[in-house]
């Protein structure tokens, strides 16, 4: 796969040139490292390899019914990206200069979606297809058709339409900006896309500041593509983030939650975790995980391990859970509030329900946690407090619990954290797999549990049966 891809980029070095007008007015100062302005270059069928077999039924039928309407239709962005690394392409979209209600109307599968900015999604079963049309300069005059900027530059509103070179333009990454044409299955190169994913770089499309300040959010998939794809960002693309990094604070808290889950389950998890910290980005999303970090000698190793299962369960192709991983991320949190609770009196059960509602409202400022997501979460706190309650009935009702597998799981992660000692995780492992008459023996011998905290249950005293007296019924 190496050698394929290798000979594929030899390929297209063949078409590589450059113009010194060209689309100066279309890409401004974005310069290559040569100085020189990046202009189209158009590599035919027979110069490239990409082909429609790697595309999905659904794209194609997407493709195809645009074209034979008389529009323009491209396959764009990550999909051809993937493609010319050697992976298989997964997510498709499409690029077109139909607008979205001429969209829908090709489409009774489909609907148009969002304000900001307004897309056609196409369904096939489980699978959409992202239509756009092509998108045109922000400040240029398009009738009723007007971009809005907020004071700061980021784009309110947009939905303005242009042709295939304004939409190339408006490309987060140069590497994002190559588009197939399936009126000849040739590939479009708007901005040196194949010449730095040859030099496996990340590098926005004109001014980093400019572009960040239009959509923060940037920042977030320059990250997520670096560790995802292993690539280098350029350093013009890096210089701002650190400093531009609470202009994240401007995006709806529902839009971020989307991001993290981008972010987080894509199989790059522990590397996405150590860039977003490396240039302040984390702490915008989860602010209070941030300063339990510093406070909590385990925390950033219970976070960490949490990262790493996920990794480990989307590469094995299991499934996984947002609930799960909000509950780790927030849970070091939850452990510096309870502590606080404690101090002032307040006794264990209320305390970590106290914090759990405090750490999650705060949260919900950052990112939105659907309740889906934040009711399992909570049970999996809760259960951290009944796991080392286990005499009587006790243990058989916590293990009948819905969210017990996953409680336990987090336990387990506390223990390799170091945040609590070993041992209680062993006990229910072992009582997990134990016939009825070894449970019987594992709950006998529990005088205190493994981890050195004392079963606690008060007992009321056994009330002596008095005789009656004579004379008495």
């Amino acid at each position: 796969m190496a050698s394929r891809y290798r000979g594929m980029l030899k390929g297209f070095s063949r078409f590589f040139h450059y113009s010194g007008e060209g689309l100066k007015t279309l890409f401004g100062n974005n310069q290559n490292s040569k100085g020189n302005v990046p202009t189209l270059q158009i590599i035919p069928r027979q110069d490239h390899t990409i082909s429609r077999q790697m595309f999905s039924d659904g794209a194609l039928k997407v493709l195809y019914r645009l074209h034979n309407a008389g529009f323009d239709a491209y396959l764009v962005g990550g999909c051809l990206r993937d493609a010319i690394l050697g992976k298989t392409p997964k997510d498709f979209d499409v690029a077109t200069d139909a607008t979205p209600e001429q969209v829908r109307d090709l489409f009774r599968n489909s609907r148009i979606i969002g304000r900001r900015f307004r897309i056609v999604h196409v369904r096939f079963g489980r699978e959409i297809i992202e239509v756009t049309t092509f998108r045109g300069r922000p400040n240029d005059d398009h009738g009723e058709h007007v971009a809005q900027q907020s004071e700061h530059g980021l784009l309110l509103r947009d939905n303005v339409w242009g042709n295939i070179e304004e939409d190339a333009l408006r490309r987060d990454f140069t590497v994002n900006a190559l588009y197939y044409n399936i009126a000849d299955f040739s590939l479009h190169d708007w901005a040196d896309a194949l010449h730095d994913i040859e030099r496996r770089t990340l590098r926005l499309i004109g001014d980093p500041e400019t572009r960040y300040r239009e959509d923060p959010v940037r920042m977030l998939r320059a990250i997520r593509f670096a560790a995802k794809l292993d690539f280098a960002i350029d350093p013009a693309t890096e210089a701002p983030i650190r400093e531009m990094a609470p202009l994240l604070l401007q995006i709806p808290p529902a839009r971020l939650f989307e991001e993290v889950l981008k972010l987080f389950l894509s199989g790059h998890a522990v590397q996405t975790f150590h860039k977003l910290r490396e240039y302040g980005l984390f702490a915008m999303l989860f602010p209070e995980a941030e300063e339990a970090m510093e406070a909590l000698p385990w925390a950033e190793e219970l976070i960490v391990q949490a990262l790493a299962n996920t990794d480990a369960r989307i590469q094995e192709e299991r499934p996984v859970t947002p609930a799960f991983l909000f509950a780790a991320l927030l849970w070091p949190g939850v452990h510096l509030r309870c502590q606080r609770l404690h101090a002032e009196g307040m006794p264990p059960i209320p305390a970590q329900q106290t914090a759990s509602h405090q750490a999650v409202s705060r949260q919900l400022q950052h990112t939105s946690i659907p309740k889906r997501f934040s009711l399992p979460m909570r049970d999996i706190w809760d259960l951290q407090q009944r796991l080392p309650k286990r005499r009587g009935k006790r243990a058989f009702q916590t293990r009948e619990h819905p969210r017990f597998r996953a409680a336990f799981d987090f336990l387990l992660l506390r223990e390799a954290a170091g945040e609590i000692p070993s041992g209680l995780g062993a006990w229910w492992e072992a009582f997990q797999q134990a016939d009825e008459h070894e449970q019987r023996r594992l709950l006998g011998k529990i005088d205190s549990d493994p981890a050195g905290q004392p079963d606690t249950r008060k007992r009321r005293p056994r009330r002596r049966r008095r005789k009656p007296s004579p004379g008495q019924d």
